[in-house]
């Protein structure tokens, strides 16, 4: 071949090739064209679903498209998750899941048929809900040490409640009562709200929920609060110590919300994603929603997000084999 002619091929070649590059990269840019859907794998009412649907209207705007929640509740879970890992991966399909739906059902669930460490690509987590210690008010205690106590003194005879078997509360409750030598009897209810139904009522002694769930009922008497699963007080209740400053054992993991995609979207859109998330995040209306539920806001790139996965996953599981909770 004449060289002027390989020289005039190579160019073309180049041309072709600049052209797709810049293809890709203006149909990349245009991401997002049409409404965004997030499947939350829980009833409406759900701390995550609250705080989604909270955060929607700024994140429409700043995404420039709609944003579909919807929610696909069942088995704890797995079954929206499992539609995210089913969907295409596209950015167009998103999950806002709990602690249980990324690094706890895999070890609790005999036929989850998914990892979902492995099928899901993280985005951000967005935010936690810390573990405040509530107890009934018959309890003679007013401190954690007062309760841990009077548990050990009555090995057996007091229950915690949960808002079902293998939940971060029934898991984290069980840590403790097992750190303290109580013996307490595990309570599981059909959700949060029947377990403080429970706890009003005394059929339990101790559950551990955010703060938003059960804070409102304070004022009544009929519970208490010993201390907060968190690094700093709450400022909606800043009398409320932390769970070291109370002395309570290292062993109480907290609920926590986060976005996922399926694994093989692109990673340019999950840092969007989380950028925007992280940027709806700081706006004043927010801030203060989140301070008076009790939240606290994240602020990871997804990167970051699935490594701290890794090791939440690896205490997760200790947590489960050592209480032998299972779910078929």
């Amino acid at each position: 071949m004449h060289t002027r002619t390989v020289s005039r091929l190579l160019t073309v070649l180049r041309g072709g090739a600049m052209c797709a590059a810049a293809w890709g990269a203006a149909a990349h840019a245009a991401w997002p064209e049409m409404p965004i859907r997030v499947v939350v794998p829980y009833p409406a009412g759900a701390a995550g679903d609250l705080v989604i649907r909270k955060m929607q209207p700024a994140l429409q705007t700043r995404l420039g498209q709609p944003l579909v929640v919807e929610n696909k509740a069942g088995a704890g879970g797995n079954i929206g998750t499992l539609e995210v890992v089913r969907a295409k991966p596209d950015g167009y399909t998103l999950l806002l899941g709990a602690t249980n739906n990324f690094v706890i059902n895999q070890y609790l669930y005999k036929h989850l048929g998914f990892d979902p460490l492995q099928a899901l690509a993280p985005i951000a987590k967005v935010v936690d809900a810390p573990s405040v210690l509530f107890i009934n008010a018959a309890v003679p205690a007013r401190t954690f040490r007062e309760f841990a106590d009077y548990a050990k003194a009555n090995p057996g005879k007091l229950n915690y409640g949960s808002p079902g078997n293998g939940t971060t509360p029934h898991l984290s409750a069980f840590a403790l009562s097992e750190a303290i030598g109580a013996q307490m009897t595990h309570v599981p209810y059909k959700g949060a709200q029947p377990g403080i139904t429970g706890l009003l009522g005394g059929e339990v002694q101790l559950f551990l929920t955010g703060y938003g769930v059960a804070g409102a009922q304070l004022p009544s008497g009929r519970i208490r609060a010993l201390a907060v699963a968190s690094r700093q007080r709450l400022d909606v209740q800043p009398e409320l110590p932390t769970t070291a400053q109370a002395g309570v054992p290292d062993v109480i993991l907290s609920n926590w919300w986060g976005m996922a995609a399926p694994r093989g979207t692109d990673p340019a859109i999950l840092k969007r994603l989380a950028d925007a998330i992280h940027a709806v995040l700081k706006e004043t209306a927010m801030q203060q929603y989140l301070s008076e539920q009790g939240f606290v806001a994240a602020d990871d790139s997804p990167d970051a997000f699935a490594t701290w996965l890794a090791g939440e996953a690896a205490q997760w599981q200790r947590i489960v084999e050592q209480s032998g909770a299972t779910v078929d």
